[in-house]
C-alpha cells in the first residue's frame, strides 16, 4: 500500500549494516527535518557517528529535503559530509530521481527514510525504493507539519495492527 512504510523504527540509528544487507540496501535518502535534525537546528547525538560508520561499510548516502532553507540543509549535509538536493517538493518524483540517478544505485537498493507519510513514505514507495519511516526526534513541528500528524498517526496505529496480524 502506497501510504505504509516498508519498515517503521524508532531512529535512523536502528539503521545498521545487518538490516541494510539484509534488505539488499546499498544507498540511503535521508529527509533532514525531525529526521536527523531537530526543530532547534540540531543534529542528536551519535548522527554523524552512525553515518561515518555505515559510510565506512560501503553505503552511500544523499539528503533529500523539502526545506526551501538551503543554508540549514547544507550545514547537516557538510556535518555528515554527503551530497544533498533542499526544496525537493516530496512525494513527487523529482527530487528522488535526481537523488537515484546521484547514487547510481538501481531502485530495489535504495532506502528512503523520513518522519512523515505524506512526503517521506509516500514518495519512496511511488519511486520503487524501501520505504523507511521513522519517528520524529522532536513533538515540535512546522504548523503545515503538525496538521498532518493526527492523521498519519491514524495511518501508523493501522500500519502497526495489519503488521500484527502477518
Amino acid at each position: 500500500m502506497l501510504i505504509y512504510p516498508q519498515t517503521y523504527i524508532d531512529s535512523v540509528k536502528e539503521i545498521t549494516i545487518e538490516f541494510l544487507k539484509n534488505n539488499n540496501i546499498k544507498a540511503l535518502i535521508l529527509d533532514v527535518d525531525n529526521t536527523i535534525l531537530d526543530f532547534n537546528k540540531k543534529i542528536p547525538e551519535g548522527i554523524e557517528n552512525w553515518c561515518e560508520n555505515l559510510k565506512k561499510q560501503g553505503i552511500k548516502f544523499c539528503i533529500l529535503s523539502n526545506s526551501n532553507k538551503e543554508e540549514k540543509v547544507k550545514m547537516v549535509a557538510s556535518r555528515l559530509n554527503i551530497p544533498y538536493f533542499h526544496f525537493a517538493t516530496k512525494p513527487f518524483k523529482r527530487g528522488f530521481k535526481k537523488a537515484i540517478k546521484l547514487l547510481n544505485e538501481k531502485e530495489e537498493n535504495i532506502a528512503a527514510v523520513g518522519d512523515q507519510i505524506f512526503t517521506d513514505v509516500i514518495g519512496a514507495n511511488r519511486c520503487k525504493l524501501y520505504s523507511v519511516l521513522v519517528k520524529p526526534i522532536a513533538k515540535k513541528d512546522l504548523l503545515v507539519t503538525k496538521i498532518k500528524r493526527p492523521l498519519e498517526d491514524m495511518i501508523i496505529k493501522r500500519y502497526l495492527k495489519n503488521k500484527l496480524k502477518r
